[in-house]
C-alpha cells in the first residue's frame, strides 16, 4: 500500500509505503511507486514539489523515481507525542 497525501496545490507527499514482509523482494514496492507516480504525473501540476523520507536502503528505490537528497538545504524531522 501507499499514498500520497497533498495541500490541494503544489505540495504533495508520498507515506506510508509499506509491503508485508513475506510479500518484500517481489517488486511489489515498485508498482506502488510506479502507480503512485503516474496519479502524480496525471493530476499535480508541473511545478508540485513532491517530497518523502526514505527509511533505510529505500532510499535507492524511491532514487529509481528522481528523488534525491535534500540536504543540506533541508533535513527531515519528527517527534512522538507523550
Amino acid at each position: 500500500m501507499g499514498r500520497v497525501i497533498g495541500d490541494g496545490g503544489t505540495a504533495f507527499q508520498i507515506v506510508d509505503i509499506a509491503v508485508e514482509p513475506a510479500h518484500q523482494g517481489k517488486g511489489l514496492g515498485k508498482q506502488i511507486m510506479a502507480a503512485l507516480m503516474d496519479q502524480l504525473r496525471q493530476h499535480a501540476p508541473a511545478t508540485a514539489y513532491v517530497s518523502l523520507i526514505a527509511d533505510g536502503d529505500a532510499r535507492h528505490l524511491y532514487a529509481k523515481y528522481g528523488f534525491e537528497p535534500v540536504m543540506p538545504a533541508s533535513i527531515g524531522m519528527a517527534m512522538r507525542l507523550g
